[in-house]
């Protein structure tokens, strides 16, 4: 399957979470899920199985750790970063908050002015993708193709 597909995939998937309310840690559909969980549940739709659970994670957890922990997953399972002139629909966005700040958010490129992410005290939304979010993405990954 080509990238242009799986990444459609990804962003039907994502769309169905929308509305979804906004749980710390949770990662079912309808029920609730944070920013991790609706790309762990995406990736579950698309492959049938998580890769690796992340484990328990504070809300704080990227500031108490002092390394980059979702970033460092993302490379470990959907490869290198794609350069952000390259992104496309379906493409997996890391956002840090500041340069010297790990890692922290996450959502899924559902147009090329709109990414679909678990908002913290709301739900699953898709948002525009605003000079202030493009200026926080530290990182593009693509879905793999089928595994």
């Amino acid at each position: 399957m080509s990238d242009a597909g799986i990444g459609q995939l990804a962003v039907e998937a994502a769309r169905g979470w929308i509305g979804t309310p906004y749980r710390h840690q949770a990662s079912r559909k309808r029920v609730g899920c944070d920013c991790l969980g609706l790309v762990r549940g995406v990736w579950r739709e698309l492959y049938g199985r998580e890769p690796e659970a992340p484990g328990p994670y504070q809300p704080d957890w990227a500031e108490r750790a002092g390394n980059d922990r979702l970033l460092a997953a993302a490379i470990r399972h959907f490869g290198p970063a794609v350069p952000p002139a390259e992104m496309m629909a379906g493409d997996v966005l890391l956002f840090r908050w500041r340069a010297d700040c790990a890692a922290k958010h996450l959502g899924i490129l559902s147009t090329p002015g709109h990414f679909i992410h678990a908002y913290e005290q709301a739900a699953v939304i898709e948002s525009a993708l605003v000079p202030a979010w493009r200026r926080r993405v530290c990182g593009v990954f693509r879905f793999p193709d089928r595994i």
